[in-house]
């Protein structure tokens, strides 16, 4: 037993050690259930999203993030315009469209690492996300939930990126 709970600890340790980056969170509650975003924190050090993002082909996907991918959370349905995201457990991606705009992919498949991307085709639902130009470059990649009205925004920052979603509670 305790050789079994050694190897346990030995476990969970490495799968800390190889989170390389620190983990965020938000919260945000509408109508009294709780909307959460977990995602990891890479920082730019000394380079721009324009280096590392523009890599990206139109159709290519970023995980919102480092390491394990990103899993949004809702214990409510929620309308992305005319887009229902049913109450559960996603991964959340961002995929490069062809005029450089970006679309958030929600796939029902969460927890995995960052590679391989999901194949787009088969994520569940997708939502247009409107960029706009933050006051300053923003170090670290920081994702926020945040009421909006009757609803909530979404709201992902990194160097020189903004870009948003809004959403309602159904």
């Amino acid at each position: 037993m305790g050789l079994l709970s050694l190897l346990m600890v030995a476990c969970f340790a490495a799968v800390a050690v190889a989170q390389g980056n620190p983990r965020g969170t938000s919260t945000l509650t509408l109508k009294g259930k709780t909307i959460s975003v977990d995602y990891g924190r890479p920082s730019l050090k000394g380079r721009t999203t324009d280096e590392l993002l523009g890599m990206l082909k139109p159709g290519g996907l970023w995980r919102l993030g480092a390491d394990s991918s990103t899993t949004f959370k809702t214990d409510i349905d929620l309308a992305f315009g005319d887009v229902t995201i049913p109450a559960g457990e996603y991964s959340i991606w961002m995929q490069r469209q062809k005029d450089n705009s970006w679309k958030l992919l929600f796939d029902k498949e969460h927890g995995q690492w960052g590679e391989p991307a999901p194949d787009p085709s088969q994520c569940f639902a997708s939502v247009p996300l409107k960029e706009s130009k933050p006051a300053k470059s923003i170090e670290m990649v920081t994702l926020t939930l945040s009421k909006a009205g009757a609803g909530g925004t979404l709201l992902i920052q990194w160097g020189t990126l903004n870009a948003a979603a809004s959403f309602k509670a159904k």
